[in-house]
């Protein structure tokens, strides 16, 4: 039997990108809650450089960063792949995950530049249904802040970042990847991310 543990925060979508990795790959895993409040013995021992979630444990080696994990995860387990095989395309999709990473960490600039930000990721939709194409891949994964977390910050903070009548692709996407069966599995709840959003409005990040 394999061991593959995740530590994650139920908050954290950078904890769910690698969840939901997980799910779509069919690999079991225990899911170890972590309270960032008060930093467990196991995840200073486990990710000591970032001491922040989310970390991998596979077989006794561990691993930290989301876009990281979600990589090895793929190679490591390659039946439904969230990759392209296809040198090129596997390329692209890791440069717009690692675009829509660094946009995710400079959120206070993401206010400024969120019309251009967006409308580049409605381009690079190009009419698929998601950015993998007809199924669920890195990018999209990526994105999962974008497609279900945004729009409960929208709620809570007022600011209308992304509506339909200006980013009617991107909408449609956020509908279909919240309607995803899989997805659907790791999204927290609304109704406690809403509340967990209002109590921490203003926090410098949500990247732990």
């Amino acid at each position: 039997m394999e061991e593959v543990k995740l530590l994650g925060w139920w908050v954290s979508p950078f904890s769910r990108r690698v969840e939901l990795a997980l799910k779509l790959k069919g690999v079991g895993y225990e899911y170890i809650e972590q309270d960032l409040a008060h930093k467990s013995q196991l995840l200073l021992e486990y990710n000591p450089v970032h001491k922040k979630v989310p970390v991998l444990v596979h077989n006794g080696k561990t691993m930290a960063e989301s876009l990281v994990i979600l990589e090895y995860i793929d190679e490591t387990w390659p039946n439904n792949p969230i990759l392209p095989r296809n040198p090129y395309d596997k390329a692209m999709a890791r440069f717009w995950a690692q675009f829509i990473e660094e946009k995710e960490e400079e959120r206070g600039k993401l206010v400024e530049e969120a019309s251009q930000c967006f409308i580049t990721l409605e381009g690079e939709l190009k009419g698929n249904k998601f950015f993998g194409g007809e199924e669920i891949g890195m990018v999209d994964i990526a994105a999962n802040f974008i497609g279900y977390w945004l729009g409960v910050v929208q709620e809570v903070s007022g600011m209308e970042l992304v509506t339909r009548d200006k980013f009617p692709v991107l909408c449609k996407w956020m509908d279909e990847f919240v309607e995803h069966s899989v997805v659907k599995e790791t999204l927290p709840p609304r109704d406690e991310l809403h509340a967990e959003f209002e109590a921490r409005l203003g926090a410098p990040s949500w990247k732990y």
